[in-house]
């Protein structure tokens, strides 16, 4: 049981929360892994391309994988939030990454044989996705089982910190593993960083079961749905970083930047990945010591339309130093819109709802994510590169004037526990 007592705000925040400890700590390697993973399985993919298409149609292979990591996690994300609202939040969590080590260690076989062909990585992508539309609403979902509830803000940022430090190490770890051993070794390094963290996992000792709840798992879903629906504010929050996301997928074509545009190799490939995780990095670090209390709608609204503006400078560089600045600033305003969106989830949903809200949240950032690959790699298979990044940062500064008169809920949001909404 945690001790209400307990000061979130001393230095000691973790040794606070054992428990919490152990999940940041072990969900940071497993992230270290995931972005090894996507660095490696970005890069073999692009240039198994290129050896017989054009940069185009190499682009749209990078979306193709993408698309298909999407499709099995937008068909069980609702019912794996389901699942998290009526069975053990952490085992299903451990299940979930035991398979995505498994669909890595795939991944590394393919690599290192000599025969080599696109629907073998489409598949390891599938399981990976599959995988994780149980991950992360469970995941999600655990964190405030973990820490009291006036530690929630101050969690939900470390919490951030330790993705967004992943994101920085795990790229540039990646981009020097393929340059060293090629991307299977990359590969294989994934899946033992994955396996570390989820020893750590295992460790935690919280009850993590959420009170059974009547009715029936489709009656269940429909009730998520209709909380999202209906709370406007959360709605707004989690499409606001749909669309702007989808549209603004200038991650999703770096190796086709970094190959042929900028022409930096593997190494610069890692380092440009790692570029919006080391401005997210700061502002996560800033937030952890100071969270937002004022005023959020507003700076999440304006943080969107920053990241809009960055990825439109980001394709039109032709530097590595400035489009390294674009990605870093891109990153650090998608950190505000993050912190923002995934506090109020948080805080404002019933812990007996939590699962299937963060599945939907899951689906949002699904969309987001996986499917602004495949647009990405879809119009730049037709209009290039550096016009589809381009256009796709226009559409993005577009979604946040239509999404502030739209969801004026969202732009009014004043604090971040709901009591303005």
């Amino acid at each position: 049981m945690l001790n209400p007592a307990i000061n979130p705000q001393r230095s000691a925040f973790l040794l606070h929360f054992p428990d919490f400890g152990r999940f940041w700590a072990g969900t940071f390697l497993i992230n270290i892994g995931v972005q090894i993973q996507n660095v490696a399985i970005g890069w073999q993919v692009y240039n198994l391309a290129r050896q017989t298409m054009t940069m185009g149609e190499a682009a749209l292979m990078i979306g193709l994988v993408g698309l298909a990591h999407f499709l099995p996690l937008f068909a069980l994300t609702l019912y794996a939030g389901s699942l998290a609202d009526r069975h053990s939040r952490l085992r299903i969590s451990v299940l979930s990454i035991g398979a995505q080590v498994l669909s890595v260690a795939w991944l590394a076989y393919i690599a290192a044989s000599e025969v080599q062909h696109f629907s073998a990585y489409f598949v390891a992508a599938a399981v990976f996705g599959a995988a994780r539309a149980f991950l992360a609403p469970a995941a999600s979902a655990v964190v405030p089982m973990l820490v009291t509830l006036d530690a929630m803000p101050r969690a939900i940022a470390m919490k951030s910190v330790s993705w967004q430090l992943a994101t920085v190490a795990g790229p540039w770890a990646g981009g020097l593993a393929i340059a060293a051993v090629a991307a299977q070794g990359a590969f294989a390094v994934a899946a033992g960083l994955m396996m570390a963290g989820l020893m750590l996992l295992v460790l935690i000792k919280s009850p993590t079961t959420p009170e059974r709840q009547a009715g029936g798992k489709w009656a269940q879903i429909k009730e998520g749905l209709a909380y999202v629906w209906g709370n406007k504010l959360i709605l707004g929050a989690i499409s606001l970083d749909l669309f702007a996301v989808l549209l603004g997928g200038a991650t999703a074509l770096l190796p086709a930047f970094a190959a042929d545009i900028l022409q930096v190799g593997p190494e610069g490939f890692g380092l440009l990945r790692a570029g919006p995780a080391i401005g997210a990095v700061a502002v996560a670090l800033v937030l952890a010591r100071w969270p937002l209390k004022r005023y959020a709608g507003r700076r999440m609204l304006w943080a969107v339309a920053v990241f809009g503006a960055a990825t439109i400078v980001f394709g039109l560089s032709r530097n590595l130093y400035l489009s390294l600045a674009a990605l870093t600033v891109l990153g650090a305003a998608d950190m505000i819109s993050v912190f923002v969106r995934q506090t109020l989830v948080q805080v404002v949903t019933p812990d007996h709802m939590r699962g299937r809200v963060s599945s939907v949240s899951g689906l949002f950032i699904a969309g987001s994510n996986e499917m602004g690959e495949f647009e990405s790699g879809f119009v730049a298979r037709f209009i290039g590169p550096v016009a589809a990044v381009v256009v796709g940062g226009i559409g993005t500064l577009a979604i946040t004037g239509l999404w502030a008169y739209w969801f004026p809920a969202l732009r009014r949001a004043d604090r971040l526990d709901g009591k303005d909404s």
